[in-house]
């Protein structure tokens, strides 16, 4: 299967009218509304990258991931087919809905939906809400999902034999954690083994300059954001970075200075004991919101 880039991720939650600001005046990202009471968050110049539903609890709908081209797609679907694995092509009113050309969607075994599309909607007109440079996307796309699920070892195999990720590196505290990449990222995706929680725990965010980052940060201090860990440096991506308590309940940590792989044939897959250098420190007391998925239920998609 051949993934290019994380491209984009809906949730559902009560609250979504709460990214008007929390989109515009703390993360910089332009925010807008459809008719149903979706939001649709952007930091680059595709049509979105975050979709918040209007729903009546918090909860992960989708993952999309970007294949190159139709070919991508079919072969996508083949490589499904012999996983034993059910894959249904979106219909037009889909596509609309994604602003894509065509898309695949599908269930992992922990339930989580993912969709493969290719031909997202570019608009062109991106300008941060905020004084700053903007986002690192391009290529690498919108930057990485984290996800619990409550067997590490079956989550590899699968996200390496059936979708094709390469594994980057394996974190053991303070939970067992494995990071996959699909392009230069170190990882647009990861997964915890977190006991049987199941659920969306962050994604994150890059952006273009440490100045950035810190203007950010003072900005969440100063208007009580709740941060879910303060500043510090990771170990494996050297990412600097905060996490904050997004107004959906899952974490956005915001970031600069990801690591990137530069030359796939000499990365050697490494396993790290703590997740930090310094800095991350926990915060909340209260547990973030699982968001978990909802097998078989909608996928923000009308019926």
């Amino acid at each position: 299967m051949n993934i290019c880039a994380l491209g984009y991720v809906g949730v559902g939650s009560p609250r979504a009218a709460e990214w008007d600001a929390f989109g515009a005046e703390i993360l910089g990202t332009p925010v807008s509304s459809q008719s149903d009471g979706t939001r649709f968050i952007r930091w680059d110049d595709r049509a979105y990258r975050l979709a918040v539903h209007a729903s009546d609890r918090d909860h992960l709908l989708y993952v999309g991931w970007e294949v190159p081209d139709p070919g991508a797609l079919d072969e996508a679907i083949e490589n499904l087919n012999r996983a034993k694995i059910t894959a249904v092509r979106g219909t037009d009113e889909d596509c609309r809905t994604r602003q894509v050309e065509a898309l695949v969607r599908f269930q992992d075994p922990w339930g989580f939906t993912h969709e493969l599309f290719y031909g997202q909607r570019t608009l062109l007109s991106f300008r941060p809400t905020r004084d700053i440079a903007g986002f690192v996307t391009g290529g690498m796309g919108m930057g990485h999902v984290v996800l619990a699920l409550p067997d590490l070892k079956a989550a590899v195999s699968f996200f390496t034999n059936v979708m094709g990720f390469r594994v980057t590196d394996f974190i053991d505290h303070p939970f067992p954690l494995g990071f996959f990449h699909c392009n230069a990222r170190h990882h647009s995706l990861a997964v915890g083994q977190a006991g049987p929680v199941r659920g969306l725990h962050h994604i994150m965010i890059e952006t273009q300059t440490l100045k950035d980052l810190g203007s950010t940060y003072v900005l969440c201090k100063e208007r009580g954001i709740p941060f879910a860990m303060d500043l510090g440096q990771h170990t494996n991506d050297q990412m600097l970075s905060f996490y904050v308590r997004t107004p959906a309940g899952f974490e956005l940590e915001y970031g600069w200075g990801g690591l990137q792989i530069e030359d796939e044939k000499a990365w050697r897959i490494s396993r790290i004991e703590l997740p930090s250098f310094w800095g991350h420190d926990p915060k909340l007391k209260a547990p973030p919101t699982t968001m978990e998925p909802i097998p078989g239920k909608d996928a923000g998609i009308p019926s």
